[in-house]
C-alpha cells in the first residue's frame, strides 16, 4: 500500500491562526468600566475581569485601555477579547485613534505619506497600517478612503473592507459632515479676520495646483477661514473644506496673499518650525456600516501655537 500523501507540511495545522473569541456590549448609560465589564458579564469573577483590563484586552470606543474608572457615555461600544491581548500599533508618526471591524481613524504625523508611490512602496501609512491588521489576522485587508499630503499631519481614514470603501468613496460629499484644519500663515492677520476663498482649481504638467478663470479645465473649491491669533508675521487659522480639491488650502492661502508657513511650492518665504504649517485637526462623518455620527478632533499643535 503506497504511503498516504499529505495536502500540506506535517505541522501547518497547528501554525493556522487561532481566532480571537471577542465579546462585545454597548452603554446605555454613563458609568465606569469596571462597573459595566462586571454588570456586563456576571458570569465571570471580579479577579478575571480584572485580568482583562490588566492585559491590555479591553477596548473601548476603539481604543484599548487598561483605567478601571474611565468613564463611559451612553452608547459605548465595549469589546472584551477573552484569548488574548488587542494588538495595538506602536509607531513614532502615525497613532490610531479609532478603529472597529469596518473603518480605522488615524492622526498621522508630518512627513509620512498617506500611500505608496512608484519609488516608495513601503513605510507610508497605509503599509504601517496593513501591516498591523494583518498581524492582528493575515486575513485581514486595508483600503485606501482619501488622503493627506506627506507634509500635512493630522486626522484621517481608512476602510477595513471594501463595503466600507466604496460607501465612503461613492458618498463622499454626503458623509463627510465636516473636516477642520488649522494652519499657521504668513503675513501677519488675514483682513478680514474671517471669510470664504473660492475660485476654480487646475493642476499643470508639474503637479503645481493653480487658481484659473477657465471652467474648461478648472473645478470649483471654497474654503473657509477664521483668524484664531496672530503675532508679528503669523496667524493661526482655522480652515473647513466644502470641496476637498488638492492642495486645495495651500492654494487658497496663496491665493489670500497669507501662504501657509513652511510651504515654499506656493509662496512661503519662511519655515520657522521646518515643516508645513498645515494640520487636518477634526474629522466629522457618518459611520458607513452603523451610520452612528462619528467626531474626532486632534490638539492644535504645540509648534504652532508657539508662533502665535
Amino acid at each position: 500500500m503506497s504511503p498516504r500523501r499529505l495536502s500540506c507540511k506535517p505541522g501547518a495545522e497547528r501554525s493556522k491562526p487561532r481566532p480571537d473569541i471577542i465579546l462585545s456590549f454597548t452603554t446605555t448609560g454613563e458609568c465606569r468600566l469596571l462597573d459595566f465589564l462586571l454588570a456586563a458579564m456576571p458570569d465571570r469573577k471580579r479577579t478575571t475581569v480584572k485580568d482583562y483590563l490588566r492585559h491590555r484586552q479591553v477596548m473601548a470606543a476603539g481604543n484599548v485601555t487598561t483605567q478601571w474608572d474611565t468613564l463611559l457615555p451612553p452608547g459605548t461600544e465595549v469589546k472584551v477579547n477573552t484569548s488574548r491581548e488587542f494588538q495595538t500599533l506602536s509607531n513614532p508618526r502615525l497613532k490610531i485613534v479609532y478603529e472597529d471591524d469596518h473603518i480605522i481613524v488615524v492622526n498621522k504625523g508630518y512627513g509620512l505619506l498617506s500611500v505608496g508611490t512608484d519609488t516608495k512602496r513601503e513605510g507610508t501609512a497605509y503599509s504601517i497600517l496593513r501591516d498591523y491588521v494583518k498581524r492582528v489576522d493575515p486575513r485581514s485587508k486595508l483600503f485606501i478612503v482619501h488622503r493627506l499630503d506627506q507634509h500635512t499631519s493630522g486626522l484621517m481614514m481608512f476602510a477595513k473592507t471594501p463595503e466600507a470603501k466604496e460607501t465612503m468613496q461613492h458618498n463622499w460629499n454626503n458623509m463627510v459632515i465636516e473636516r477642520r484644519y488649522v494652519a499657521v500663515v504668513e503675513g501677519g492677520a488675514p483682513d478680514p479676520a474671517s471669510g470664504t476663498v473660492r475660485s476654480l482649481l487646475a493642476e499643470n504638467s508639474q503637479h503645481v495646483v493653480y487658481t484659473t478663470t477657465d471652467p474648461a479645465i478648472g473645478r470649483e473649491a471654497l474654503t473657509e477661514y477664521e483668524t484664531l491669533a496672530a503675532r508679528g508675521n503669523y496667524a493661526l487659522v482655522e480652515l473647513q473644506l466644502a470641496t476637498g480639491r488638492k492642495n486645495q488650502i495651500r492654494v487658497h492661502m496663496q491665493q489670500l496673499g497669507h501662504p501657509i508657513a513652511g510651504d515654499r511650492k506656493y509662496g512661503a518665504a519662511t519655515s520657522p518650525i521646518h515643516r508645513l504649517a498645515l494640520h487636518a485637526r477634526t474629522l466629522r462623518f457618518v459611520h458607513p456600516v452603523t451610520r452612528r455620527d462619528m467626531n474626532f478632533s486632534t490638539p492644535v499643535p504645540a509648534s504652532f501655537k508657539s508662533l502665535v
